[in-house]
């Protein structure tokens, strides 16, 4: 089972997807956000197809919004894989780097990428999101953060690199936080469903590949980040973290960054793919 929304935005309706086959869950649940999280959503949404009792509905030529609506918190892990490190000029960390991003960044996984006015540096970053199922806060352990995921979907973690890094001041999030700077979706798969050690992750500009990894090479594993990050805040459920990009963005120097009439793509195996074009910051 996936899960997803489609619809304008603003106007999306949650859907679930079985073995081709699209459900409407507007009788089930408002939307896919924190309260249905935290009422067990994904287990009433099962328990109704189980019983047949879902309407279908048809999805072609709808547009896909982003799997969680109006996240609380959008958290974000930083240089979380030793290639991506390296080529950005750093050593691995040792203690999980944390930024932020507004919620008001995301949008659907094929809406267009809005270039800054000016910018010379926006960036692409494909990355494993995870979305909190329930309020987590001083967990025991690693051991412990399992239960608290609802499940996960697809980042673009769009970056402008000046920002971040040259006009910063020393925090990420300047660079972060532009409009329509967190394509995410098309799918959240629920947690039971999908193992997140050694998922295959992807990117391409123009049809030529970029990145090209594997959650298996993560610096600090997803539930080493869930119990670290419940040290020092309270995880609310609908909340998403971003846990880190691989090599192969521009930043490396090998690669042209963004402008606008670019495509990228971001894949991650057993979720899903996205696609949007880059617009320039007055375009459409």
């Amino acid at each position: 089972m996936k899960l997803g929304r489609v619809g304008e935005l603003g106007a999306e309706r949650p859907i679930a997807e079985v073995e081709g086959v699209n459900y409407d869950l507007s009788s089930v649940c408002t939307d896919i956000d924190g309260e249905f999280f935290a009422a067990n959503g994904i287990d009433a949404v099962r328990t109704a197809i189980t019983a047949g009792t879902l309407p279908t509905i048809d999805v072609a030529g709808l547009r896909v919004g982003a799997p969680v609506a109006r996240p609380h918190a959008l958290w974000c892990i930083g240089m979380n894989y030793a290639a991506h490190a390296a080529e950005s000029g750093s050593a691995p960390p040792t203690v999980p780097i944390v930024f932020f991003k507004t919620p008001n960044t995301v949008v659907g996984p094929f809406d267009p990428i809005q270039i800054p006015p000016g910018s010379e540096k926006t960036d692409w970053e494909v990355e494993l999101a995870v979305v909190i199922g329930r309020q987590a806060s001083y967990l025991s352990g690693p051991d412990e953060a399992a239960s608290y995921i609802a499940g996960y979907t697809v980042s673009n973690d769009v970056s402008e690199r000046h920002y971040q890094l040259e006009i910063s001041g020393g925090q990420w999030s300047k660079g972060k936080c532009c409009a329509t700077f967190n394509p995410m979706g098309p799918w959240l798969v629920p947690a039971d469903e999908l193992d997140p050690s050694d998922l295959r992750l992807r990117s391409w500009v123009n049809g030529e590949a970029r990145q090209n990894s594997s959650t298996a090479d993560l610096i600090f594993n997803v539930p080493y980040l869930i119990w670290h990050l419940s040290q020092f805040a309270v995880l609310e459920p609908g909340d998403v973290i971003n846990t880190g990009t691989p090599e192969g963005v521009a930043l490396s120097g090998r690669f042209d960054y963004l402008r606008s009439g670019d495509v990228v793509e971001v894949a991650i195996e057993g979720i899903g793919r996205g696609r949007q074009m880059c617009q320039g910051s007055s375009e459409g």
